[in-house]
């Protein structure tokens, strides 16, 4: 089995440096053409998805249905196990403002910031059933940044942190009972 692990397109939260979390903002025009971008890719490639499957966050089905549009590829339903990770009360602000609020260790002080072994709960629960489901079927997964690099740390933990920008696109194969990084963070499809 594959798993294609995408980031949505760009919002106009993103343009401003705002934490998003669970706060349902939906792409902007970059965003809308950055999703473009991976799907012209994608179909200019060896077909290797039998489905597409994203959080039910506005950002992420955008861009799911972009791609799966262009693909010619069925969208599962939704999925809300894989929301981006809930901030709390940082939803909203940019890292200045997180800092001045909360120190840099903003994370473990601020109200309501869901925990990192939650989130990747979250994201097993859902591979699992997955695996599961669909045994023989490649997915596709549009999700979110602090969610993706959680899942990708729970299951490939040899990865180096990077972060995952927009559009980024990384490819996991599951052999030999674990899950082994064929492509990571790769962002190719959005340079000029």
């Amino acid at each position: 089995m594959l798993i294609g692990l995408v980031r949505h397109g760009k919002t106009d939260w993103n343009a401003e440096g705002k934490i998003q979390g669970q706060t349902d903002i939906p792409l902007n025009i970059e965003g809308i053409a950055q999703a473009k971008a991976l799907a012209e890719r994608l179909s200019g490639e060896e077909r290797i998805w039998d489905a597409v499957v994203s959080s039910d966050l506005l950002r992420a089905y955008a861009t799911a249905q972009i791609i799966a549009e262009k693909l010619e590829l069925p969208m599962l339903d939704s999925d809300p196990r894989l929301r981006e990770r809930y901030f709390g009360e940082v939803e909203g602000t940019k890292e200045q403002e997180r800092h001045a609020r909360w120190g840099k260790e903003w994370r473990s002080v601020a109200e309501g910031v869901e925990p990192d072994a939650d989130v990747r709960a979250r994201g097993i629960s859902a591979l699992k059933q997955w695996q599961l489901e669909y045994p023989d079927r490649n997915l596709l997964v549009v999700s979110h940044g602090s969610f993706l690099a959680q899942l990708l740390a729970e299951l490939c933990s040899e990865l180096e942190d990077q972060h995952l920008s927009n559009l980024s696109y990384s490819i996991l194969e599951h052999r030999d009972q674990r899950w082994h990084p064929q492509l990571y963070n790769c962002t190719i499809h959005l340079n000029p």
